[in-house]
């Protein structure tokens, strides 16, 4: 969905967990109390079959279209199916917005929604006292109290005494919504979240002709099942004004100071990403090929890609990670602009093919969502470990470039500007976003046509060297004296014909070689190609000529820049800096560390940045890291960077 909103100086958000409160107002008419909010964090969590991800979509795409800026956080099993109402198989769905900018999904909830026990004991931890819990009764019988551990009931025992508690019989409720459906009881129970979501709507006022028109359209096959959830929203909705149990509701406006001008849409990374590459195939003039094989994080990618035929897109969901990368590999020798998405165990599978394009010198983005490992490791949750996969994970000497975006919406400019290296500088490149960053969503501007940049290709047309004896040639290894690439010969065109294949290539005439002279010469050649990659210097924020600079790269970002705010809002000196490139560094990457008596990285790893930056510069960077397959918290980082401050 998408929003207007007018240009303004952006709003120094903090991220907080407590959100506060600006004003109080009575409905006009009404006898409930109206509370104004600058925030909440809201989380929905239920059973892996209680459609909570659909519920958290449909909050946060109303939430979107109301113009809050928002940040979500999907958390859900890796099972299909988990057995439920147990705890491995508990999803939730995490939603911050406010009336200015953010950039987490917050630490901690406001407001909980568990429909379950397990839901409950899952995620009660993370909800700070005060808060308010909606729980779904009917769903606390003794058995399933029982399965999660509880030996009492914890609505009845005391133990939620420091909550504000909402006991709402949401099952009972929703059934009787649609006593007059010809449904089965078990189907209308299955229409439960849309009664929660509701209920939060109205809490919130949020829109709701949106999630209508979402439900029908979504069952417009089905129109009797369309028409029992809009029932079951629209009776959670007049619930929550009609009851006693919520006096009060609350209002969060939207954030018009925290955007410039322009329509916005809410979006999530992996589709972000998959826009990103079909305008890059765009401003490339070139047909967009996609060969994949499906694997948790990065499968929403080929979903995407595969419903964009109109622009050229073309999809192949092979039978493995090798197939996929194969095929994409190939796209790339005959023309095309070629991907391959996978997570750190297709990496792995990929890597001989990723030396094969580095030794044959051709275009290929190679997307890794990353996520928890080794081997299969968390499928869902998210981690920033391939990093040295990334840098080093191929036999010989196999340089590529490595891109990182930094927020979900970032992903579409990443997808850019690795197009823009691929295609320069004829080089596999390592895209690497994270399933934080893929799963989550937030607003995203739609650029104009003509901020995108020039991404056009010219193919080599004839000969392009000189022999001895005067006759003209083609030599499919000549390079660009600035960009060291080699020039790219579509098959089939006349003249350009030349030999492919992973042995060591002769410089210039590619013909095969074993000369060790022409060996060292080519690798450190391709070397030289990479390390010669034009990238943007890294720009510090240091307001106040801090001491101790935190430099992050990747997802991390949000975490990074809410700590941030934090410790200067407490006037604490602090400076960041962000890395999108990673190999190669920004030039000025090196005079910048050295500006600083201290140097702390926070990565989703045991310091894998960290590494590659003491080697590079000699620097004792100190690394905090986390690999629980979570986001960072943005206070657990202000403690951290307060101590490396301190310290």
């Amino acid at each position: 969905m998408t929003s207007q909103v007018s240009p303004a100086e952006q709003a120094d958000g903090t991220d907080g967990t407590d959100a506060a409160v600006v004003g109080e107002q009575r409905k006009p008419g009404g006898t409930k109390d109206v509370r104004r909010l600058d925030r909440v964090i809201i989380r929905f969590a239920g059973d892996s079959g209680d459609g909570m991800q659909l519920t958290g979509d449909r909050f946060t795409s109303e939430t979107a279209s109301f113009g809050n800026d928002l940040s979500t956080l999907p958390n859900f099993p890796a099972e299909i199916r988990a057995p439920a109402g147990t705890l491995p198989g508990v999803s939730s769905f995490q939603l911050h917005f406010a009336d200015h900018d953010i950039l987490t999904p917050g630490d901690a909830p406001n407001v909980l929604v568990a429909m379950n026990p397990a839901a409950l004991k899952a995620n009660i931890g993370d909800v700070p006292r005060g808060a308010e819990i909606i729980v779904n009764t009917d769903e606390f019988t003794k058995r399933a109290m029982q399965k999660v551990g509880y030996a009492a009931s914890p609505l009845e025992d005391g133990s939620l005494d420091g909550y504000q508690i909402h006991p709402v019989p949401l099952t009972t409720l929703t059934v009787e919504a649609l006593k007059d459906f010809d449904l089965t009881r078990k189907e209308a129970e299955r229409s439960k979240n849309m009664f929660a979501l509701g209920l939060l709507s109205w809490m919130y006022h949020r829109p709701t002709e949106g999630t209508e028109k979402f439900l029908k359209s979504k069952f417009a096959k089905k129109p009797d099942i369309a028409a029992a959830n809009i029932a079951a929203f629209r009776a959670g909705w007049n619930f929550g004004e009609t009851t006693e149990d919520f006096a009060v509701s609350y209002e969060v406006a939207p954030a018009a100071k925290a955007f410039p001008v322009g329509t916005y849409r809410n979006i999530s990374g992996n589709l972000a990403l998959s826009y990103g590459l079909i305008s890059a195939s765009r401003q490339a003039d070139l047909p967009l090929f996609l060969g994949s094989y499906p694997i948790t994080p990065a499968s929403d990618i080929l979903h995407e890609l595969s419903k964009h035929k109109n622009f050229g897109v073309r999809t192949f969901q092979a039978e493995d990670e090798i197939a996929g990368i194969g095929a994409a590999l190939g796209a790339a020798f005959g023309g095309s602009l070629a991907v391959t998405t996978t997570s750190g165990p297709g990496v792995a599978l990929k890597s001989e093919t990723i030396g094969l394009a580095v030794s044959l010198e051709l275009p290929l983005l190679v997307v890794d969502i990353q996520r928890g490992g080794p081997s299969t490791g968390l499928p869902t949750k998210t981690e920033q470990a391939d990093l040295l996969q990334a840098m080093f994970g191929r036999n010989g000497e196999a340089p590529v470039p490595i891109v990182a975006p930094r927020t979900p919406a970032d992903c579409f400019a990443a997808a850019l500007e690795a197009a823009r290296i691929a295609l320069t500088y004829r080089t596999p490149v390592m895209l690497l976003s994270d399933g934080y960053l893929a799963n989550g969503s937030e607003p995203w501007r739609i650029p104009e046509l003509d901020e995108l940049p020039d991404l056009t290709v010219q193919f080599a047309q004839g000969p392009n060297h000189t022999l001895e004896d005067g006759s003209e040639v083609f030599w499919p290894y000549k390079r660009d004296p600035q960009t060291l690439a080699r020039p790219w010969a579509v098959p089939g065109t006349p003249g350009l014909e030349h030999r492919i294949g992973g042995i060591e290539k002769q410089d210039g005439t590619g013909n095969i070689s074993y000369d060790p002279a022409n060996h060292d010469f080519m690798v450190r050649t391709r070397q030289a190609k990479i390390d010669g990659i034009d990238v943007p210097d890294v720009e510090v924020d240091d307001p106040h000529e801090a001491r101790t600079l935190v430099l992050g790269w990747g997802s991390t970002y949000g975490p990074i820049t809410a700590a941030v705010r934090r410790l200067r809002a407490a006037g604490e000196p602090i400076a960041q800096a962000h890395l999108r490139h990673l190999n190669p560094f920004p030039k000025n990457l090196g005079a910048v560390l050295k500006r600083y008596d201290k140097v702390v990285i926070p990565e989703m790893n045991l310091g894998q940045l960290a590494t590659l930056i003491r080697a590079r510069y000699l620097v004792d960077a100190h690394s905090y890291n986390q690999v629980n397959g979570m986001p960072f918290k943005a206070e657990q980082l202000a403690s951290a960077l307060k101590e490396a401050i301190d310290g």
